[in-house]
């Protein structure tokens, strides 16, 4: 489709995995729904490693089989050092019923399908159509103006789901609200693999793999079958230092023995990428007429691979919330303070999990060492796998109690897990222990 029509029930600004996931729930509760995304499908994205809550998510989307036969499938996650020690996360430790295994994806192909997903429920999509206006009328977003080719077009909407991307249409270029973490300040350069052997893996089958080092840390994400994403991470002033990304690159991969072995023998297939000051927030996540969802509201480093997840559930919490302000179910004020709450409560927590990793020697270990703590590990292996939104996680609740890791405005936490409500809601509230 070129051309849209004039007005929908919902414009969604980006068909990633947040808009896809909203166009979703949109359409499949009988509104007319339009995608807007500047790119044509499929698109090149940095290969990603999923959390278990977020497999429980794409079964409720329904594309649970669909993922299992194409991907490789994600049991644990293994974290080393540079003189080869090893400590591994096994996600069968958490317990309580939830899905213990999930997906290594390749972004291009999983995109698509998510994408597909919401035309089958009814969505429409026009790619390669950039929103280069917001609308607004009496304060209220109404829609966007988008160019389509040479052709400018007004669309108008009752509700309007900003899931741009980094690029924020609404946060950043409407409101300019964007607060950049200054914080985790980091440069990630990355490149893909293949022709990986298995016989030259250390570990277990289709983990991901996060090597840390005194100056960052780098990944190793199976996400094909023989095909690996390898990136490095570091503070933008170690890339100034040495003056030459490719070199900082191969530097600090050789590092990591136990990744360095994984790709001795194997070929980069992409030229060396990078993202950039990467970590950033905002407050304008809702209102009237709109929602912010995904990376267009926050993003936060990839350590812990939540990108995808966060993304998914915000984007059906967005999807959910503005269908039921559609249909009346919820005034347009409830809905918005709902998800406002509910959006900071999870992105709150995985910040505060990123701190403690980031300032304590890129070790979660070392962070629990020095403030004396000891959680169960199914609480570690559970936050791990995405349980941001619970009151009952022991290590969860500890890291928001470390004022110091505060990055939203004051706020009212909307507690209650999205991806396993009923479990949550029955589970004894798990405890601290002080060590020191």
């Amino acid at each position: 489709m070129s051309s849209p029509s004039a007005e929908y029930d919902a414009i969604v600004i980006g068909g990633g995995p947040a808009g896809s996931a909203s166009a979703w729930t949109l359409a499949g509760r009988g509104h007319s729904v339009l995608v807007l995304d500047r790119q044509s499908f499929p698109r090149f994205h940095i290969g990603e490693s999923m959390l278990t809550y977020a497999a429980a998510l794409f079964e409720r989307l329904g594309l649970g089989d669909r993922l299992r036969a194409e991907f490789p499938v994600k049991t644990g996650a293994e974290f080393c050092d540079t003189d080869g020690k090893v400590t591994r996360v096994d996600f069968a430790d958490q317990g309580g019923g939830r899905v213990e295994t999930t997906f290594q994806v390749e972004r291009a192909d999983f995109d698509q399908l998510l994408l597909d997903n919401a035309i089958k429920a009814g969505a429409e999509v026009v790619h390669e159509a950039k929103v280069t206006k917001v609308l607004v009328e009496d304060g209220r977003v109404a829609g966007v103006e988008v160019t389509i080719g040479e052709t400018s077009h007004t669309v108008r909407a009752k509700q309007v789901v900003d899931a741009s991307g980094r690029a924020g249409v609404i946060a950043n270029q409407h409101f300019k609200s964007r607060r950049i973490s200054e914080r985790l300040r980091m440069l990630a350069v990355f490149k893909h693999y293949d022709g990986v052997e298995e016989t030259t893996n250390p570990g277990v089958e289709g983990d991901i793999v996060i090597g840390s080092h005194t100056e960052g840390w780098v990944w190793s994400i199976p996400i094909r079958p023989g095909k690996l994403s390898v990136g490095t991470v570091s503070s933008p002033a170690v890339y100034q230092r040495v003056g030459d990304p490719e070199k900082v690159f191969t530097d600090h991969v050789d590092r990591i023995p136990r990744i360095r072995q994984r790709i001795a023998s194997a070929t980069a297939v992409t030229e060396l990428k990078s993202e950039s000051d990467y970590s950033y927030h905002t407050e304008d996540l809702a209102g009237p007429g709109f929602f912010v969802a995904g990376d267009a509201g926050c993003f936060v480093d990839p350590i812990f691979s939540a990108g995808v997840y966060l993304a998914t559930s915000s984007g059906l919490r967005a999807g959910e919330l503005a269908a039921s302000a559609l249909e009346g179910e919820l005034s347009e004020e409830e809905a918005v303070d709902r998800y406002t709450r509910f959006y900071k409560t999870g992105y709150d927590c995985y910040f505060r999990l990123i701190y403690a990793f980031y300032e304590h020697d890129f070790k979660i270990g070392s962070f629990l060492k020095s403030t004396g703590v000891w959680v169960d590990p199914r609480w570690v292996a559970r936050l791990l796998g995405g349980d941001f939104w619970s009151e009952k996680n022991a290590l969860a609740n500890h890291l928001r109690s470390i004022s110091d890791f505060d990055t939203f405005d004051s706020f009212e936490p909307l507690y209650g897990c999205p991806v396993y409500p009923e479990i949550d809601a029955t589970e004894e509230k798990g405890m601290v222990l002080g060590i020191g």
